[in-house]
């Protein structure tokens, strides 16, 4: 079943939501940390919002809808620049795909009309963080506030267009996101720890923006056709996760030499073959965890360990906690 819903009435049920006195606050010690519960008729969850300062806002989304969601914007109007990473689940929305392990970055500008879709496959848990123009402009490293000219982009007027990419996170990226939501503090230790966390995934977005930029909006200087091949190649591991092909025989596969592929996968993916297929399997097995319908065992297998010790040693590695803890926390 598909719900479609306009943009006024989903803010309607969002509005009643935070007025009805179902919000509470999560930490005594901080009247800026709030947690909502998503609307009920669209699903079941919560969006917990913290105003770190004033211009810059972070957001922890993890809920599940009921049905397949489609919204229907008008006239979207986007204030500041927005950072959007998925941790887990699946949307369409302002010319962008979101899944576990993309991002969304969008900047300042206006929408006309979109299309919001938003799958029932996966829970969502995602981080959004909200930065206005004068907050960046305080930030720069001039007395006057000019941002570069390759970010002009993002701060432009209110009429114009709005700026709107996606892109695979790296796993520097996953990892400060998985901090920020596993944050350990409470009070002003907490408050500092997640706008030093916040402003590092900004500084990470803002360095591929730069980047992007400066190539002439192609963040990959390698002609289309190897481009091609490597992301054939990307498909070809996800696919194969139970029993990954050797860089010999992935480099056949997608008809190149083994150099060109390691040379080609880190320029476009900024990690090594197999150290992606490393962080995509444990991606995978979080995600899987999280839904509580497989044992460790299971997963471990699914995503290619035979030996489930080992998978516990490189889970824990990669995330800090062991795979039982992780089934544990999202089994509420």
């Amino acid at each position: 079943m598909t719900i479609t819903i306009s943009q006024q009435a989903y803010n309607e049920l969002w509005n009643e939501m935070r007025t009805n006195g179902t919000s509470h606050y999560p930490d005594p010690k901080d009247k800026f940390d709030v947690i909502h519960k998503f609307p009920q008729p669209l699903g079941r969850g919560y969006w917990r919002e913290i105003q770190l300062r004033e211009g810059f806002n972070l957001t922890i989304a993890d809920y599940r809808v009921c049905d397949r969601l489609m919204i229907e914007f008008s006239d979207l109007d986007t204030t500041g620049i927005e950072y959007h990473f998925h941790l887990s689940g699946q949307t369409q929305c302002r010319q962008t795909f979101l899944e576990g392990g993309r991002y969304g970055v969008y900047g300042r500008g206006i929408e006309k009309e979109s299309l919001g879709d938003i799958s029932t496959k996966q829970p969502f848990l995602e981080v959004i963080i909200e930065m206005l123009p004068e907050t960046l402009h305080s930030m720069a490293g001039y007395p006057d506030g000019e941002i570069p000219r390759e970010l002009q982009h993002l701060v432009g007027t209110s009429a114009q267009p709005c700026y709107c990419r996606d892109g695979i996170a790296t796993p520097a990226m996953q990892t400060v996101a998985k901090q920020i939501i596993h944050c350990p503090y409470r009070g002003i230790a907490k408050r500092v720890y997640l706008e030093g966390k916040a402003l590092e995934l900004m500084g990470m977005l803002l360095a591929v923006e730069m980047e992007i930029q400066e190539s002439n909006s192609n963040p990959h200087p390698l002609t289309g056709d190897l481009v091609d091949r490597i992301y054939y190649a990307r498909d070809i591991l996800q696919q194969r996760l139970e029993n990954p092909p050797s860089l010999r025989e992935l480099a056949r596969l997608v008809g190149l030499n083994e150099c060109t592929l390691k040379q080609g996968f880190r320029e476009v993916f900024g990690t090594t073959v197999f150290g992606f297929l490393h962080g995509y399997c444990m991606e995978q097995a979080w995600q899987m965890l999280q839904t509580g319908t497989w044992k460790v065992g299971e997963v471990a297998n699914m995503v290619g360990y035979n030996d489930l010790t080992a998978f516990g040693r490189a889970f824990r590695k990669k995330f800090g906690i062991r795979p039982r803890d992780c089934m544990k926390k999202f089994s509420v």
